[in-house]
């Protein structure tokens, strides 16, 4: 399960403002709203995804990432927050985050990779594309441009382009104002194309002495937290989240995790392993895990484990496991 700061949830809640019930809301995921608030208080992702998906059903959501995103202030990060400030240029800015974002949440990761002229700031969060992902994606976007906005000398950052994976809301006008620049949806990474040129101008409070400063505490911080999954963990959580559309390529994996192909078969053949046989285990031990739920058919789990037909399924479970699903459900389930 992962988790991400109660500060995101707040100001989820706040921009949506009288439409819906604020302190109910967040007392449902165990915030209380007479209380201050503290980005140190971290609540469950999934519990996250409901609550936004709960407001879905009360009031319009297509501008409240944007406007959730609108309302993020440097000062709401903490130390983090002053380092992005202190920090001299913009890339080094969007670098503390890359490096200390999960002092803030453990679900989503960033990275920076440049192409030609401009640089990618990408984020990665694995899971499926439901609405409360979608929007809270759409908001982790916004803010990066609202704290770009903050440090940048004249406040008029603009990315080149945003990237979004999941399928557009029903009107692009509020994205598209806010971020100046094209927005598009249906994309296969999530994240902002900044201009080089941008990345290069110096902050308004840029001060290497303070930046310094700050960052060792912030390595502090990080150093007390328990270690972000393996490599291994991740591929495997990356995998079984895209089953369902078949058997997935070690690029498009790759991608998903914000690296290279070649990174990727690196960093696994150092553990001594290799993607063809770590999806076929993922793939053994979800089919297992499902059959044990009496509440899916063997026809869910086959399209859920990848298999276009029962049968090919079938076949599979048995050469993994030496008899037939229907049999090895019959013999685990109580």
């Amino acid at each position: 399960m992962g988790m991400v700061t109660s500060l995101f949830v707040r100001k989820m809640v706040a921009a949506a403002g009288n439409q819906v019930d604020g302190s109910d809301l967040l007392a449902s995921v165990g915030i209380d709203a007479s209380q201050p608030a503290d980005p140190r208080l971290m609540v469950a992702d999934t519990s996250y995804y409901d609550l936004l998906e709960r407001m879905a059903t009360l009031m319009d959501v297509t501008d409240l990432p944007i406007k959730t995103g609108a309302s993020m202030r440097l000062d709401d990060y903490g130390a983090l927050g002053l380092a992005f400030k202190a920090a001299t240029d913009l890339r080094s800015s969007y670098g503390r985050v890359e490096r200390y974002a999960r002092l803030w949440t453990s679900v989503v990761e960033y990275t920076l990779k440049c192409e030609g002229n401009n640089t990618w700031f990408l984020l990665h969060r694995s899971g499926a594309r439901r609405l409360g992902l979608r929007l809270s994606n759409e908001a982790t976007l916004a803010s990066a441009a609202a704290i770009a906005r903050e440090v940048s000398p004249t406040g008029t950052f603009a990315p080149v382009e945003v990237h979004a994976k999941h399928p557009p809301p029903a009107t692009l006008k509020h994205h598209e104002t806010y971020f100046r620049s094209p927005v598009f949806f249906g994309s296969d990474r999530d994240g902002l194309l900044i201009s080089n040129t941008s990345l290069k101008v110096p902050n308004k409070l840029g001060d290497k002495g303070i930046c310094s400063f700050l960052t060792n505490h912030l390595d502090q911080e990080l150093s007390s937290i328990p270690p972000a999954l393996s490599t291994k963990d991740r591929l495997r959580d990356a995998i079984a989240q895209s089953l369902s559309e078949g058997l997935p390529k070690m690029e498009a994996m790759a991608n998903r995790l914000g690296m290279s192909v070649r990174s990727l078969h690196r960093r696994l053949a150092e553990d001594g392993l290799n993607f063809q046989t770590l999806a076929e285990d993922t793939r053994r031990d979800l089919a297992e895990g499902l059959l044990k739920d009496e509440k899916h058919s063997l026809a869910e789990i086959a399209f859920l484990t990848g298999f276009s037909e029962q049968s090919s399924f079938t076949r599979a479970f048995k050469r993994w496991c030496g008899e037939t699903p229907a049999s090895y459900r019959k013999r685990t389930v109580a």
